[in-house]
């Protein structure tokens, strides 16, 4: 294959330059030799980029985006210092042409069995152990799917999530066209939910559906495309189960390593509701009646 890649961004990109900065910070020669597309997800183009010998995964966007891959970089740095659950080492980012990338390391997915998923639960409850002494939020704003997530320093739990998730996300649905009558109602009611749960600040995925997880061929857990900050690491449990849930051994051997407060299943409908508000956002739909249904079912249950 030639110096262009393929696809929209991807044509646009040069790939001369992403091979450059691979060398630099490897300290080895590297020159692309094939490029297979492959899943990036729905926001970014996803390459499988290969010399003939190593392989790296490469995610391609406009260079506008560029800050969204050092996020994803940081995020994934800050979950390797907690050496508890694999995640894809992140190798370099920047920009290159019309596009920004960032390279990481190649990981070979296969399937899973019953221990894989185990060992799933066991990992994320050892990660969600790493703390913050600054409280709740990040060291910077990243995003979550492409729409911003404010991550400023919070001491208290429930105005960081009443203000920079739910009340972010509703700001957003409004300019969308949405609707949700009820929506200070909740806001100013959701603190009960909190009232007999002490929240430590944990290091959380942040974006922990079943696209975001899966095993490495020999069987080893890995999770990538992180949206990190420090929250209730109930957050990453609620998501887990909003679209399908996880494999029953996966919540086993978490609860093995760090069990659930009593209350988690009254309180993973209001972590929920961020992802549906963030789905409103993004795709539009069912979405904003589906966000509706979730807070009549807050509020009925918090009075």
């Amino acid at each position: 294959m030639g110096r262009w890649g393929d696809g929209e961004v991807g044509n646009l990109t040069n790939w001369m330059e992403i091979d450059a900065h691979i060398s630099r910070v490897t300290g080895e020669k590297f020159q692309s030799q094939q490029r297979r597309s492959v899943s990036g997800g729905c926001i970014n183009q996803g390459y499988a980029v290969c010399d003939g010998e190593l392989t790296y995964f490469v995610k391609i966007n406009q260079a506008s985006q560029v800050a969204m891959f050092e996020a994803e970089a940081l995020g994934l740095e800050d979950m390797l210092t907690t050496a508890s659950i694999r995640v894809p080492k992140p190798l370099c980012w920047g920009t290159a042409g019309n596009s920004s990338y960032i390279v990481l390391e190649w990981l070979e997915m296969g399937r899973g069995n019953t221990q894989s998923w185990l060992e799933m639960g066991r990992k994320l409850a050892a990660m969600h152990k790493a703390t913050s002494s600054q409280g709740f939020g990040w060291k910077i704003n990243n995003t979550i799917g492409s729409t911003p997530q404010i991550n400023n320093w919070t001491a208290d739990w429930a105005e960081f999530y009443t203000k920079h998730r739910l009340g972010y996300q509703f700001q957003l649905a409004r300019r969308r066209g949405g609707s949700f009558p009820q929506q200070e109602k909740l806001l100013a009611a959701i603190p009960e939910l909190w009232v007999d749960h002490e929240v430590q600040p944990s290091l959380v995925h942040g974006d922990l559906w079943g696209g975001n997880a899966g095993c490495s061929v020999s069987g080893e857990p890995v999770i990538f495309d992180p949206a990190t900050y420090y929250g209730d690491r109930e957050v990453d449990i609620a998501m887990t189960e909003l679209f399908g849930g996880f494999p029953a051994e996966f919540y086993q051997g978490y609860n093995e390593v760090f069990p659930l407060d009593a209350g988690y299943e009254d309180r993973k409908t209001v972590y929920n509701l961020y992802h549906i508000l963030n789905h409103f956002n993004l795709f539009g739909g069912g979405y904003g009646s589906q966000a509706n249904r979730m807070i009549d079912q807050i509020l009925r249950f918090l009075h």
